[in-house]
């Protein structure tokens, strides 16, 4: 698309000589510009909730006087963290999606993909901005009860983050340089678009049908066609609701903004920028160097570091990606000079991402104690000794594979040098244990206690590791708001779509099904458990537990299953879907950490994966793992 008729033949020129045209210059920069406008304020958002969420640490627990307005002040800032993160995310391409099969396309097919889930996020966006403007404005008629403001200041995040991410569609449009297939982009997804529009006579007599339509066909064509997950989700519960039903658009809103903003979720982006923290002040780093002179020269001693190590972390960041990539570095070159092959490192890697689901703080479980009111106290409690179950597996596997391991070229470490390492090493693995202690002994919220660990990192890497880079400070804030809006804006959309099931009288009758299954809490289990592999491996954890989780945790309950050993079981299935190839994104994300090429894992992996369900297995056969020490 260029300005002018009179400019055609010198922008033509100019991309023939591979020079960006000036119409494209102007657009480059206003993206830049916008884009940075947007980064600042959600940078300083992450550190406004960490300031005052501390605060109110210290003034309820350290001074007896709590602030009655922090918690509200959190909450109100809380969603426009979220949808300014998510419009980074958006700017970035880093929002959610299963590209398993797309990857599989020819480039000009992935190319062509691409537009199209641009354009499919563009059209949800453009559908739900009248929708949202008009909800921010039934929010004025609300005052805060403590700051006694309107609620319009929080709710109008949700008409400013989708009009901002709908800028950021339409300038990646008009930036592509292929015009021809941007135009097929927009006529097909338009095309679909009015089908459903002129079908809508003939879906409405359909009742409980238009479930299998919209969410199961809508979300699937979506999801499998790389459309980001959170679009997709949004495209089908905005479908269901606007062609079906003749329920406000507004509430689909109000169930987006319900699901985003529950302060619970304020965890999220508290938890993943203390991941960035631990890896940026070297804590993880001296940890791994601890254990490996701990287990070095033993056979397969390093394999066992990764797995100790990824435990370790795991506790701290909350983050699967932080968690991988504060480990892999450190541990990789060592273990390739001793020997071991690339495939089975990056295998061990993934398998060890799976078997520390359920390492608190995870998100995952803060995700179940959103949305299911189990309590994440107990949460936290119940997951450790599972991880430690799954961990014994994997190591099994490590010993059979490497017991004729060659190690007449390693030294143990001296005691002293063990010693000195630990030294090093106790502030970061007293981390995790600070942690937990603040929420048991009720210093802190499960949302609080994340500030403690902020706190207490900066101070590790000002004081003890002297390690603080102050120029990746600002950065790490703007990663931190980008990952956690591409997490919540899927939440936001998924509760939206649970809402639409439970409306339908889904629910109850799947919880009818399922309830009178014959085998009892056994065959729920088992039936749980396959499909959340299939769940994990095609949607990832939190939107599938933010979906799922509301209609199953109270048939569980129904079925004698306790709580707590049924979020075990669920997250870890899910983790091995998440985690196993060809479709488990995580899978490759630990090949893009380590830097290996996907085949070289795929022979590998599978005996971990066999490992990790066999102790599955033992986790549901055996509800005292998961809820012994509750």
């Amino acid at each position: 698309m260029q300005a002018a008729d009179l400019h055609i033949d010198s922008n033509r020129g100019a991309a023939a000589a591979g020079e960006p045209s000036g119409f494209d210059r102007v657009l480059t920069a206003a993206e830049a510009l916008v884009g940075r406008a947007v980064e600042i304020p959600a940078a300083l958002l992450v550190a406004a909730e960490v300031v005052i969420l501390l605060a109110g640490v210290v003034a309820r627990y350290g001074f007896r006087r709590p602030l009655v307005w922090s918690d509200e002040l959190a909450s109100m800032l809380f969603l426009w963290l979220a949808m300014l993160g998510a419009v980074v995310a958006f700017r970035r391409g880093e929002h959610m999606r299963m590209t398993a099969l797309v990857a599989r396309l020819s480039p000009p097919w992935r190319a062509f993909l691409d537009l199209v889930a641009t354009v499919a996020a563009l059209a949800f966006l453009v559908l739900i901005v009248g929708p949202s403007c008009d909800y921010a404005y039934e929010e004025s008629f609300i005052t805060t009860p403590a700051l006694q403001v309107a609620n319009s200041f929080r709710a109008a995040a949700l008409p400013v983050g989708i009009a901002l991410m709908a800028v950021f569609a339409l300038l990646r449009l008009l930036r592509s340089a292929d015009r021809r297939a941007t135009l097929a982009a927009v006529a097909a997804v338009a095309a679909i678009l009015l089908v459903f529009w002129l079908a809508q006579p003939w879906l409405r007599p359909l009742g409980n049908l238009n479930l299998v339509i919209f969410f199961v066909g809508v979300v699937g064509l979506g999801v499998f066609a790389g459309v980001p997950i959170a679009f997709a989700f949004g495209l089908s519960i905005f479908g269901y609701l606007a062609l079906t039903t003749r329920t406000p658009l507004m509430v689909l809103v109000g169930r987006m903004d319900e699901g985003m903003s529950h302060l619970i979720l304020l965890s999220v982006p508290l938890f993943v920028f203390l991941g960035l923290l631990i890896e940026m002040t070297g804590m993880a780093r001296a940890m791994v160097a601890f254990l490996a002179s701990l287990m070095g020269h033993v056979r397969g001693g390093l394999h066992y570091v990764l797995l100790g190590a990824m435990y370790l972390v795991s506790g701290i960041s909350g983050s699967k990606a932080a968690d991988m990539a504060a480990v892999a570095p450190v541990l990789f070159p060592e273990m390739k000079e001793r020997g071991a092959r690339p495939g089975d490192l990056v295998a061990l890697l993934a398998a060890s991402g799976a078997q520390t689901e359920t390492i608190p703080p995870s998100l995952v479980l803060i995700t179940i104690g959103s949305v299911t009111g189990v309590s994440i106290s107990a949460l936290f409690t119940g997951g450790l000794l599972p991880g430690l179950v799954l961990a014994a597996c994997l190591s099994a596997v490590v010993w059979w594979r490497y017991r004729d391991e060659d190690l007449r070229h390693v030294h143990k470490a001296s005691a002293g040098a063990i010693g000195r390492a630990f030294i090093v090493a106790l502030p970061a693995i007293a981390l995790p244990f600070v942690i937990r202690a603040a929420v048991v002994e009720g210093v802190a919220t499960a949302t609080e206690v994340s500030t403690i660990g902020i706190a207490y990192a900066v101070l590790a890497g000002l004081v003890i590791y002297r390690r603080f880079d102050w120029k990746r400070l600002i950065p790490m804030l703007v990663d931190t708001a980008c990952l956690s809006g591409a997490i919540l804006l899927i939440i936001g959309t998924a509760t939206g779509m649970a809402w639409g099931l439970t409306q339908s009288g889904f629910s109850r009758a799947l919880a009818t099904t399922m309830a009178t299954m014959p085998g009892g809490a056994f065959a729920f289990i088992a039936v749980s458990i396959l499909a959340f592999v299939v769940l994990g491996s095609v949607l990832e954890g939190i939107p599938a537990i933010v979906l799922f989780g509301p209609l199953l945790f109270p048939i569980a309950r129904a079925v004698g299953v306790h709580e707590v050993h049924y979020a075990m079981i669920v997250i870890l299935a899910m983790g091995i879907g998440l985690f196993a190839p060809p479709f488990g994104v995580g899978y490759y994300a630990a090949c893009a950490i380590g830097r290996v090429d996907p085949a070289e894992g795929l022979r590998p992996i599978w005996g971990y994966m066999a490992a990790l369900l066999v102790g599955l297995l033992a986790i549901a056969a055996i509800p005292w793992i998961s809820i012994g020490f509750l």
